[in-house]
């Protein structure tokens, strides 16, 4: 394992209340769908929707554990995967992504700025508190929009919160490879889409 990199962020700040807001959109697009077929495919995912939502919202946790460890060398052993699987009913992820929204909010709340830890594990990369936001975000606001593609319902977030999400990632590395990148568009939800090869 190579020496860890602080990432680099960009120029505007995605913040906790972008990811409360986006989270509650998430919630109530799902809420207002709960009476569709879970079952399909999300968009052009083999998973269906309901697997789909639930790695999303499993990804809204993953990134608190991983601040919360502050570990340097790679991401917790602990915690891990809290998907509800099989079981789950849309209420249920609606109740989920609520849950883990609060914690990561107020976990990154609660702590010094100056910490440290792994924000992804490849590097591994380490992130200030602030950025386990949008790392959050990012994995919820794509595959929130796979499930409604599936669902065949409208899911269109906010320009600014779309905008700041694509600014303070702009330079980390899911965008950065060589057959990526991401626009600067006054569309920045398209962006957003486009980087993620949706």
């Amino acid at each position: 394992m190579g020496t860890a990199v602080q990432i680099q962020s960009g120029d505007e700040r995605f913040t906790s209340d972008d990811l409360v807001a986006l989270s509650d959109l998430v919630a109530s697009t799902w809420t207002a769908s709960a009476d569709r077929d879970w079952s399909v495919p999300a968009g052009s995912l083999d998973w269906s929707c309901l697997a789909t939502a639930d790695h999303a919202v499993d990804c809204v946790y993953a990134p608190a554990f991983f601040l919360a460890s502050r570990r340097l060398d790679s991401y917790p052993v602990a915690g891990g995967n809290l998907e509800l699987r099989e079981q789950a009913t849309p209420a249920d992820l609606v109740e989920s992504l609520q849950i883990a929204t609060r914690l990561l909010v107020s976990l990154v709340a609660d702590t010094d700025p100056d910490v440290r830890a792994v924000l992804f594990q490849r590097g591994p990369l380490l992130g200030a508190p602030y950025d386990f936001l949008p790392r959050a975000a990012l994995e919820l606001i794509i595959h929130a929009y796979d499930v409604c593609r599936g669902l065949d319902v409208a899911f269109e977030p906010p320009h600014d919160l779309c905008r700041r999400l694509r600014e303070h990632t702009r330079p980390w590395p899911m965008w950065t490879g060589e057959f990526r990148g991401l626009g600067s568009t006054d569309d920045p939800w398209t962006d957003l889409l486009r980087g993620a090869r949706r």
